[in-house]
């Protein structure tokens, strides 16, 4: 059962830095052409500011469960690099009950702010819903689930290993 949670969770997470990066091309991409369209062309295209936004909306919430994963999102490197070995594992349990109640308060203030925002227009690009932009948390933060107890399962302290 482990094992397979973990698989999972590391399909999602992969999947989750997928789209986080697909989303930083996008928006650098549409930056380059957000220069050139004004600043050469002098042709301003006003949907590409909001297109940005957007996709960075999406690259730091789709990003944020490989963080959690890597045990690099909540970071109490002091305390537990101090503590012995068995409150060690206590301190894992609660950072991730820390974690869980942040992240499932944001997955569900985050949908419902998404439902609100289905009324609401993007500026410059008027016949998409702001919902689109508002989803990221929701999503965001499902995926973030599964990496938090990812990490309490199988801890990984990348943050740690670098760290001087």
């Amino acid at each position: 059962m482990k094992q397979t949670f973990l698989k999972i969770e590391n399909l999602t997470t992969g999947f989750a830095m997928g789209l986080a990066c697909l989303m930083l091309a996008i928006a650098s991409s549409l930056g380059m052409f957000q220069i050139i369209t004004r600043f050469v062309l002098e042709q301003p295209a006003e949907w590409s500011e909001i297109l940005i936004r957007f996709s960075l909306i999406w690259m730091v919430f789709m990003g944020i469960p490989a963080a959690f994963r890597q045990g690099a999102m909540v970071s109490v490197d002091v305390l537990y690099r101090w503590s012995p070995p068995n409150i060690k594992r206590i301190l894992d349990w609660v950072v991730c009950a820390a974690a869980l109640i942040l992240i499932c308060i944001i997955t569900w203030w985050g949908w419902d702010y998404a439902n609100r925002g289905k009324v609401q227009s993007m500026a410059g690009l008027e016949s998409v819903s702001m919902f689109w932009a508002y989803l990221a948390m929701p999503v965001g933060g499902l995926f973030s689930i599964l990496g938090i107890i990812g990490n309490l399962i199988d801890p990984q302290r990348l943050e740690l290993e670098t760290a001087q």
